[in-house]
């Protein structure tokens, strides 16, 4: 290669530095890459308006406002328009479209601000004892529909709550006293506050920030939003500013194994009782969007009680017959949130889909979808007449902001740029989608990323990653946590398939894991190797580790004792070791239940039939295992039990565990001590 160099001339070794310095993307990469986020276009489309996180020197993450002129080409780049020093979320236009409201903590609690696109001050319009945590301003712009977790019991007393919250400071005991089973969430204790929604007005300009609201969900045993992880799409305001629908959960002590959220109507003004408008469906009702003359109501809505990965079919009810019907029963694809265009003739939605996260364009008529933006993930989108914007990542970038038309394939223009051009002099890998025959003689898909040091006629070791959920994917997309390119970047082949279970293929294939989590998948993931191996020669065989975090660490524990012959090292993340455990300790019960057929005191076989813990006498393979102390969906102790049980055999292992973290590795510094460990695990026993 230097010879060759030697003979060109001085001119083209100018333009060809990367030869010399180009290197694999790593996660100090990752971590200190920026972020955009919920792009926002003004009434007009000429205006996109969207959220950039950026990190300082130590990874303190901050976030601000920027905003894009979509009628110039390329001469004005977006421009940042939140003053400096502001950490801000949450953007909102108003219904002008001149200004945009946000949420910031910059002064102690979470609260609502305004400002003008054009620049300026913010304004704080909100000055509650509590957090703001998610908000909707009325179609008219004078009141906001807010979320704060609060005790109910206080009503619109919102001082109640932080009163309470600062005795609880002061007790002399420690003890807390239970009586239903949802003492913990995800990674929370339970101390009897709920996510509530309240109203309040809008100060006028010049006027004091608000301090009072009224609670208009307090009466409803249930959070609006959802926790952990609901937001404003769970509620939305009526045309006329009347009324509020939000999807809520009242199921007393059976809300952990209850999958039944409903749509309630809400006065806006607190007087009248709360209208459950879905009670027919014992299932998940949520996302609901009005049409603009408020006569029907977009929701999106499952079938199955207590499924929690049932299909999500799109749905319009009658707000005057009560009469509901599903707009596109025969798309066999599970809808994220919704957008109705301007003419009231279209929902657009996201879903997954053949291991990619398009945008579709959903006829109401007809329930015809068209796939508008494919080619990766999209992650957020928003339409002003015929003008769609949208951030989209994929295996090579995290999110970018692009502008487009609503025409299906219409050319792209990037606004911000990708992760290849903010990492200069850094190489991905390429990747590429395969097929092969599967469980039951059917077709499966998965993903195959070559490192970012390819060589024609080389071979190279193996990271096998996979996928929790189990309902879940791993496509064509972008992740800060299990990200493929860092094993590709440290010089690995990887190789990722979306067995049985996974979403995007159809309802049915999501369905065939339920109750067969080790036969099923592991056919699967079988089959694929052998398949990957045979279709890409570079994979060497010989050298690959197995990794997977929930159910993937679930799966690596499996294959530890029914499949362990490939591998020469596992990574077991979070991981189930002992299924029958996992259905009594676990949080979010409804999903166990489903799982395996039951509770399990009804059903202990179903429980027992894909244990792990019963196969441990087979395990060999060294095994690194990682644990967060927060982490209540799959506590700590299913990690503690692999790791014990790996060293009483003798048989080699480490444990990383992580006393701040919960099901997943967030903080900065932590995700880069996670990938150090996890790449060196891989280095000693399959080499770089």
């Amino acid at each position: 290669m230097k010879l060759r160099h030697a003979l060109l001339p001085l001119c083209l070794l100018a333009a060809l530095p990367s030869l010399a310095t180009a290197r694999g993307f790593d996660v100090r990469d990752m971590v200190k890459l920026d972020r955009v986020s919920a792009p926002l276009l003004t009434a007009n489309g000429a205006q996109v308006v969207f959220t950039k996180r950026v990190v300082d020197a130590d990874l303190k993450a901050s976030s601000s406002l920027w905003i894009r002129d979509l009628r110039t080409r390329d001469l004005a780049p977006p421009r940042q328009f939140s003053p400096e020093g502001w950490n801000v979320n949450s953007a909102a236009l108003s219904a002008d479209g001149q200004s945009v409201y946000f949420l910031s903590a910059r002064n102690g609690t979470q609260q609502l601000y305004v400002m003008p696109l054009s620049g300026g001050t913010p304004r704080q319009l909100t000055d509650f004892p509590v957090d703001v945590a998610s908000y909707r301003v009325s179609p008219q712009d004078d009141r906001v529909l807010f979320s704060a977790d609060v005790y109910q019991d206080c009503g619109s007393d919102l001082a109640c709550t932080s009163k309470r919250l600062e005795a609880g400071k002061t007790r002399k005991t420690s003890g807390e006293l239970f009586d239903g089973i949802f003492v913990r969430h995800w990674d929370t204790w339970a101390d009897g506050r709920r996510n509530t929604l309240f109203v309040a007005p809008l100060p006028a300009a010049g006027a004091a920030a608000v301090q009072g609201a009224s609670a208009i969900s307090a009466t409803l045993a249930g959070d609006a939003p959802s926790k952990p992880f609901g937001g404003n799409d769970d509620y939305a305001w009526s045309p006329d500013g009347k009324s509020v629908v939000a999807s809520i959960r009242v199921a007393g002590k059976q809300e952990p194994w209850s999958t039944n959220f409903d749509l309630y109507r809400l006065d806006a003004a607190g007087k009248k009782a709360p209208v459950n408008l879905t009670a027919s469906n014992p299932a998940w009702d949520t996302g609901p969007v009005f049409s603009a003359d408020g006569k029907t109501l977009f929701y999106r809505a499952m079938k199955r009680p207590g499924f929690e990965a049932d299909r999500l079919g799109l749905m319009a009810l009658d707000l005057a017959s009560g009469k509901a019907r599903e707009i596109a029963p025969q798309w066999d694809r599970s809808a994220d949130g919704i957008t109705l265009s301007a003419d009231g003739q279209t929902l657009y939605t996201t879903a997954q889909d053949m291991g990619e996260h398009p945008l579709f364009a959903v006829n109401i008529a007809n329930g015809e979808p068209t796939r508008l933006v494919g080619e990766g993930s999209i992650s957020a989108f928003d339409i002003a007449g015929d003008t769609l914007t949208f951030t989209r990542n994929s295996l090579k970038s995290g999110d970018q902001v692009f502008t487009s038309s609503t025409t299906a394939g219409a050319p792209l223009r990037a606004i911000t740029p990708s992760a290849g051009e903010m990492l200069e002099g850094v190489d991905f890998g390429d990747f590429e989608q395969f097929s092969f025959k599967g469980w039951n003689d059917e077709t499966v898909h998965g993903y195959v990323l070559k490192p970012h040091n390819y060589q024609e006629g080389k071979q190279y070791p193996v990271a096998f990653l996979i996928h929790g959920g189990p309902q879940g994917s791993f496509g064509n997309g972008w992740s800060y946590r299990w990200n493929p390119q860092t094993y590709a970047g440290q010089g690995y082949a990887v190789v990722m398939i979306d067995f049985h279970g996974s979403t995007g293929y159809g309802q049915a294939f999501t369905d065939a894991i339920s109750q067969h989590w080790g036969d099923r998948p592991l056919e699967d993931l079988q089959k694929g190797w052998a398949a990957a191996q045979q279709q890409y020669p570079f994979l060497d065989g010989d050298k690959a580790c197995a990794l997977g975090a929930s159910y993937g660490g679930y799966m690596v524990n499996w294959i530890a004792g029914n499949w362990n012959e490939p591998w020469k090292c596992l990574v077991n993340h979070n991981g189930v070791f002992d299924t029958r455990s996992m259905g009594a300790v676990t949080e979010e019960l409804w999903f166990t239940e489903w799982e395996f057929g039951g509770t399990v005191a009804a059903n202990p076989d179903g429980y027992e039939a894909f244990n792990p813990a019963r196969h441990i006498h087979k395990w060999k393979v060294p095994t690194l295992v990682v644990a967060g102390q927060n982490d209540f969906r799959v506590p700590l102790d299913q990690s503690l039990s692999t790791f014990h049980t790996l060293q009483r055999q003798g048989i080699e292992s480490q444990l990383l565990y992580f006393p701040d973290e919960n099901h997943w590795v967030l903080k900065p510094h932590n995700s880069v001590q996670w990938h150090d460990t996890v790449n060196g695990w891989l280095k000693k026993h399959i080499g770089q």
